[in-house]
């Protein structure tokens, strides 16, 4: 879990735009993020298995 000050001090407008830091909304953790889920891989792949990503399931092969 991220700190509060570190989740907060993400949300306000960067000077530059090279500076945004996209953070998960669940957890606030940034390393390991997925534009397209707004999702860090760890939660990603807790919902994932539960069926709570519509159209990603498992590989299987």
């Amino acid at each position: 879990m991220a700190r509060k000050a570190l989740i907060a001090k993400s949300k306000k407008k960067p000077k530059f735009s090279t500076r945004v830091v996209r953070r998960c909304w669940r957890c606030g953790r940034n390393h390991g993020y997925m534009r397209d889920f707004n999702l860090c891989r760890i939660c990603f792949r807790e919902l994932a298995e539960n069926g709570e990503i519509p159209g990603i399931k498992r590989a299987s092969w």
